[in-house]
């Protein structure tokens, strides 16, 4: 439905592919929901997910214009795979729009305080207790979520773009 909108702004369809699938592996590891309980649930995979995106972009939009086509690859392949998601949840065109833009939106604002995060302006505790939990979260799975995403991070600075586009995280 949205392809339209979209097509055409990355020079390859495929740009992006593999690196959502290696994040979307990350976000399927148990110890985010076990030892970080984070709700296992669509809403909680979605908050795992997006915030892995959403570390991803910040992470690509720090090597500058060069990092752009990988980020525009990225966010249509959220996108895409979000409105591919819905309608087989049994999502019609009606909704599907409205409910795609939101999760857009949700990815925007986790970006958003990620970047935060990155320029020193927020603590990583507090972004990932906004980023993964809606409600009161125990302290120890916090911790335990805020050490994996520092670490997800870590391999991220460490790969190339490169490296990002071929989906190998360091």
């Amino acid at each position: 439905m949205l392809g339209f909108l979209f097509r055409g702004l990355t020079a390859e369809p495929a740009r992006g592919t593999a690196l959502f699938d290696a994040l979307t592996a990350q976000a399927r590891q148990p110890h985010w929901y076990v030892e970080g309980k984070v709700p296992d649930t669509l809403d909680g995979r979605f908050a795992v997910l997006a915030t892995l995106t959403a570390l991803t972009l910040v992470r690509v939009e720090a090597d500058g214009e060069s990092g752009n086509p990988l980020s525009v690859g990225l966010s249509e392949r959220f996108i895409e795979v979000m409105e591919s998601e819905h309608r087989e949840l049994g999502l019609g065109d009606p909704g599907l729009g409205r409910t795609v833009r939101k999760l857009v939106t949700m990815l925007a604002k986790r970006t958003g305080l990620w970047r935060e995060v990155a320029a020193g302006e927020r603590n990583v505790i507090e972004a990932t207790r906004e980023s993964l939990y809606r409600e009161e979260a125990q302290p120890a799975a916090v911790q335990h979520s805020a050490a994996a995403l520092k670490m997800v991070a870590e391999r991220l600075d460490r790969a190339t773009l490169a490296e990002l586009e071929q989906g190998k995280l360091r």
